[in-house]
């Protein structure tokens, strides 16, 4: 296991398989962020994304209460206007990190997920829950509206679904949050570990370059209109074929084919 980053809230480590890990830390029961824990999480993310031997990461919090339980309000309630955009770019900025990361980020979700931490979670490239985790967007219960990366909602759960989790500000479980696709995968409490070993092994063993090259044409093309991803997906296509593993992985398909007819 080698060490990428070590700070007082973020840990960040990364196995001999690719299978990184950044872990937040010393941030209460409910693993709560502010402005100190979200500069360690930006600053573990940007060196882990220099990492070539990264494949995926597991994002998680501290504990099995929550993944990250919201943004800090006794933090909050001392802002100002100016403070304020401040803080919440703050908070998008670590949310960017995520998406950006060059590779899949699996959010270990057990427990609390609400708010900021919803947040982080939306900006994840897949959701594993166990059947303890509970979301929502509460903050118009405290006076502001979610914002930033809750606007990935309309386009990942339906605008009606949306509109009642930021309007309502509603709690919703882990089994509607997978009906509704908020969650890719769920497990029962005390086998989540179990569940995202098993998701980060398999996308460990998918080619690397493929799978970053994936990664960033999801991310472009939630950035653009259809008609311009498709076009750009053309010279992703050629370009996969600089990287050798096309050649070689087709290669080995083709020889097993024939192996078989051989056989038959």
């Amino acid at each position: 296991m080698h060490t990428v980053h070590a700070s007082p809230h973020a840990l960040a480590t990364i196995d001999a398989t690719g299978i990184g890990t950044l872990q937040l830390l010393d941030a209460g029961k409910l693993n709560i962020i502010g402005s100190a824990a979200i500069a360690d999480m930006r600053a573990a993310l940007q060196l882990l994304a220099a990492e070539p031997a990264l494949r995926v990461l597991v994002l998680r919090g501290s504990g099995e209460r929550a993944f990250i339980g919201g943004a800090d309000i006794g933090e909050m309630v001392g802002l100002t206007p100016a403070t304020a955009e401040a803080f919440i770019t703050r908070l998008a900025g670590l949310c960017d990190a995520v998406a950006q990361m060059p590779v899949p980020v699996i959010a270990r979700i057990p427990g609390w997920c609400l708010g900021g931490g919803l947040e982080v979670a939306l900006a994840c490239d897949l959701r594993l829950a166990d059947d303890s985790a509970m979301f929502g967007m509460p903050e118009v219960r405290v006076g502001i509206p979610s914002v930033i990366h809750a606007a990935l909602l309309p386009r990942l759960l339906g605008q009606a679904r949306a509109d009642w989790l930021l309007l309502c500000c509603e709690n919703i479980d882990a089994a509607r949050a997978e009906a509704w696709g908020l969650v890719h995968e769920r497990s029962a409490v005390g086998q989540l570990d179990t569940l995202v070993a098993r998701r980060s092994a398999a996308l460990a063993a998918l080619p690397p370059q493929a799978l970053r090259q994936q990664k960033r044409l999801l991310r472009h093309w939630q950035a653009v209109p259809l008609a311009q991803a498709v076009r750009d997906s053309i010279g992703e296509f050629a370009l996969a074929f600089a990287s050798g593993e096309p050649q070689a992985l087709m290669g080995e398909f083709m020889a097993h084919k024939a192996a078989h007819r051989a056989k038959a």
